[in-house]
């Protein structure tokens, strides 16, 4: 399966929407040395002191992966080199109560360091059987 292909992506939004949803996030989850990236939320902002894989909404006329670009560079400084896999989707209750539907993708990125943070107040690498504060689909997500 080819998880950049166009037609692969169209499905998995074809989905979403056929279910319901209309709220889109994509996720990167970044692995390096056996550790994965994990971005804390700010104390004020919905869901604050939580932490998450670097992700954010799918802007209207952009597809899934340009967003996993687009979002992975905002909110890190990092460039991603390659989307490895498809590592499934969750759905949760966004701020607003709607449902959003977040696409989970392995990444690997050109360079680790240095991340720059916009929308968070801290970052860590942990191991996936250390993590850090996180919901319980981000852990199921990544509990080996």
């Amino acid at each position: 399966m080819n998880v950049t292909s166009p037609a692969f992506v169209a499905g998995l939004a074809a989905d979403a929407e056929a279910a319901g949803i209309s709220g889109f996030v994509a996720a990167a989850v970044i692995n390096h040395d056996s550790r994965i990236l994990f971005v804390r939320r700010n104390p004020g902002d919905y869901l604050g002191g939580l932490w998450e894989i670097p992700s954010g909404t799918v802007e209207t006329g952009e597809s899934i992966l340009d967003a996993l670009h687009r979002e992975t560079a905002e909110e890190t400084g990092l460039t991603i080199d390659q989307v490895t896999g498809y590592m499934g989707h969750f759905d949760y209750q966004n701020s607003r109560g709607g449902t959003t539907r977040q696409f989970n993708f392995a990444v690997t990125v050109e360079k680790t360091e240095p991340v720059v943070l916009t929308e968070h107040d801290a970052h860590q690498w942990a191991l996936p059987t250390e993590l850090p504060e996180v919901s319980d689909a981000v852990r199921t997500l990544i509990a080996p």
